[in-house]
Parts: structure tokens; C-alpha cells; sequence
């Protein structure tokens, strides 16, 4: 019962049913909002933790994308999905990552998918805080969480981590002049690719949108997208709509929206998770060997 009265916990931190304009879809992280929470999957010390997309904010099976800080010495306890994925996200200093009962420290920008059916923890040794995220695909809406009672500190560490990984690295970023008819140079790669999930979650994309330049609009009929700002700032449109965003935001796109990025003042780093319509179109998605890259 523990893992229940823990999603419900973090269900009073989501954001609105979904409203009417961009502007109000739009999730925006604030640290200063976030809610301090302790002994999470039964992990060491506490951490913050604020809810910048529900499972209200797409049609598909997003449940929830969180954003917060892990504090010094603190982590989330090992614990098993097996009706949904989830992936920890570092974006500064270092982490443990377990998957199954295996350790390995990483460093940020980096994160670990959880693939269903998979259990995984995340501490954080150091004494300095952690900027974390936490993003969850399911394969309905329904959540589920089963506890080991584990905290993972002090776990033996492998050099070579025996599991999945990504890193956010910008060196790994590939030029594409006037990206879907836009302007200038986005520099982009798919960090992961459909292969990896078990889920309706398709993929996720590392992009970065140099300073005055721009993504032109597309659409995808059966293929939702999340877009959160790393850093910069910029504007986004969506079937006509166009709102400011800056580092933080999380913008959603849903299936057969519009939507086109441009940067402003500093380039508009994004990370982007795609999930498909069902699991029928995810895996005609994955055939096409172009996805995977």
C-alpha cells in the first residue's frame, strides 16, 4: 500500500485537466513550488519533487513527467513497473542508477530507461544536491509500483554500467540546415530509439536550436510528443498558437497537432520523449529503420 499512497501523493502535485489555451497546457518547473518529499520506494533522505505534466496532458499514455532535486545522500528506493517505464534523468552532478540489483555511477547530463517489467533506484552519494527528472509511460493511464525495501546505499558499484543508458552530450549533436522548412541550423540525435521500450513510448530526441534559427511545422498523426527546455528560451506554435518559453517549461504536442520551435536570445536546448497512439502504430513506427537514428 505504501507505493499507492505514494503516487497518490504525488498526484496533488499535478498540474490542471487540460485547458482550453497553449499557454495554460504549457508546464512550467519552479523549484520554489515544489513539494519536499521523504523516504521515497523506501530511499534514503528526501528530495523535491514537482509534477510539470500529468496524465492529462496527452491523449497517449504519458502518466507524469517530474522535475525536482534529490538532496545530498538521499535517492528514490528500489522498486518494480511492470504495467509502465519509467526514466531518471540527471542534469547536474552525479548519480548512482540501479537497474535489477546493478549500480553504476554517472554522471550528468545522463539518464537510465527502466524498462517494464524492470526494477530501479537512483542515490545520490555526494554532498551536493541533484537536478533530477522523471518521466513515466505506461501502457494504459493506471500506475503501479511494487517497493524491495532497498535503498541502495552503499551498493556495490560495476564500472561499466550492465544496463541501458543515454547521455544528453551536445558533441554528440549532428547538423540538419532548415529542419521541417525552418531556418538556420538545428543540431539534433535520437538518443533513444523504439527498440529500447516495451511500451507506446517511441523514442527520445536531443535538440538543440541555434540562437535565431528555427524547427518548421510538421505534424504526426499517430505520434505524440513532450518537449522540455533545458536551457535557452524561444517560442513554440501549436495549431496556431504560439507561446514564450524558457528554460524549465514542458510543452505537449499531441497526436496530429502542429507544432514548430524558434530560438530567441539563446539557443533553445530541448529533450524530447515520443509516444505513439498504441502499441499497433509504435511498432510500425519501429520498422522504419530511419526511427531508430
Amino acid at each position: 500500500m505504501k507505493s499507492v499512497a505514494l503516487i497518490c501523493g504525488f498526484c496533488a502535485l499535478v498540474a490542471p485537466a487540460l485547458a482550453a489555451t497553449l499557454a495554460e497546457r504549457i508546464g512550467h518547473y519552479e523549484s520554489e513550488n515544489s513539494r519536499r518529499v521523504t523516504a521515497v520506494h523506501d530511499g534514503a533522505g528526501s528530495m523535491s519533487i514537482a509534477t510539470i505534466m500529468d496524465d492529462k496532458s496527452l491523449s497517449t499514455t504519458l502518466l507524469f513527467w517530474h522535475r525536482g532535486v534529490i538532496s545530498p545522500h538521499s535517492g528514490i528506493g528500489e522498486h518494480f513497473h511492470n504495467r509502465c517505464e519509467e526514466m531518471f534523468v540527471i542534469l547536474s552532478g552525479e548519480a548512482e542508477f540501479t537497474i535489477n540489483g546493478r549500480t553504476s555511477l554517472l554522471k550528468a547530463p545522463a539518464g537510465v530507461p527502466d524498462r517494464m517489467g524492470s526494477a530501479h533506484a537512483i542515490y545520490n552519494p555526494t554532498d551536493q544536491p541533484v537536478e533530477w527528472m522523471n518521466i513515466n509511460v505506461g501502457t494504459s493511464k493506471v500506475y503501479d509500483a511494487f517497493d524491495l525495501g532497498d535503498a541502495r546505499v552503499g551498493a556495490a558499484k560495476d564500472p561499466i554500467p550492465q544496463f541501458i543508458t543515454m547521455k544528453l552530450d551536445r558533441a554528440d549533436l549532428k547538423p540538419v540546415p532548415e529542419m521541417n522548412g525552418g531556418a538556420g541550423i538545428v543540431l539534433r540525435r535520437r538518443v533513444l530509439g523504439p527498440a529500447v521500450f516495451h511500451t507506446p513510448w517511441s523514442y527520445v530526441d536531443h535538440l538543440i536550436v541555434q540562437s535565431g534559427a528555427s524547427i518548421g511545422t510538421s505534424r504526426m498523426a499517430d505520434m505524440s510528443e513532450a518537449y522540455y527546455v533545458i536551457s535557452g528560451d524561444g517560442n513554440v506554435t501549436v495549431d496556431g498558437e504560439t507561446v514564450a518559453i524558457k528554460t524549465g517549461d514542458a510543452i505537449p504536442v499531441d497526436l496530429g497537432q502542429s507544432k514548430s520551435f524558434t530560438a530567441g536570445t539563446a539557443p533553445l536546448e530541448l529533450m524530447v520523449v515520443g509516444i505513439a497512439r498504441d502499441m499497433r502504430t509504435n511498432d510500425a513506427f519501429a520498422e522504419v529503420p530511419e526511427n531508430a537514428n
